[in-house]
């Protein structure tokens, strides 16, 4: 019966975790990581820095949106099948319940000058917050020329050439597991 209660206190952490996330974050997923990142692993000690990385890796190559598949894999991580469940319900609920209200008035109030110049105000924020994210993921990432070899074709392959994303993620997971077994024969030869 502990055990039971233990795992629904673990969950209930999760939801409340991830509701915060999602109640407070402005922009989509990706302004999320830093939170995701900060509240998992620093604060709770749920997972690690590196398991953030490879979570935010493996949640941008699954279809969906990047913060529902990150709280689905820390909550599956933390506390099973239940942990995902309230994980995702938690990240989930802000913006279904914020939207409804938005959607309800905004037909009534967007044209007006101050909720303009809020919404700019948002985006200037999010900008700020995908920095972060992008600073915080770069810092954590092997460096090397092969590094930013991928990181610079990935990048003109996306933006400039409009690859679909999809195509330069599994181009770069093939490339990346074709380098690691060079390398580990290469040193199995030595």
């Amino acid at each position: 019966m502990s055990k039971i209660k233990g795992k629904f206190k673990k969950a209930l952490q999760l939801f409340i975790v991830f509701f915060k996330i999602g109640a407070f974050t402005f922009g989509g997923g990706y302004a999320m990581i830093p939170l995701i990142q900060r509240e998992v692993s620093e604060n709770k000690k749920w997972v690690t820095d590196d398991d953030v990385l490879d979570i935010i890796a493996i949640a941008e190559s699954t279809p969906g949106p990047i913060a529902i598949n990150s709280a689905t894999f820390v909550g599956y991580r933390v506390c099973g099948f239940w942990g995902s469940f309230f994980a995702t319900l938690g990240v989930v609920l802000p913006s279904f319940i914020i939207i409804l209200a938005i959607s309800a008035v905004l037909n009534e109030f967007g044209d007006l000058k101050p909720v303009q110049y809020a919404f700019n105000g948002i985006r200037a924020g999010v900008l700020a917050l995908l920095f972060k994210a992008l600073w915080t993921m770069y810092k954590k990432c092997p460096k090397g020329a092969v590094s930013y070899i991928v990181m610079a074709a990935s990048f003109l392959l996306t933006a400039v050439l409009d690859l679909p994303v999809l195509y330069v993620l599994i181009g770069c997971a093939v490339f990346g597991l074709v380098t690691s077994l060079i390398i580990d024969r290469r040193s199995k030869n030595k």
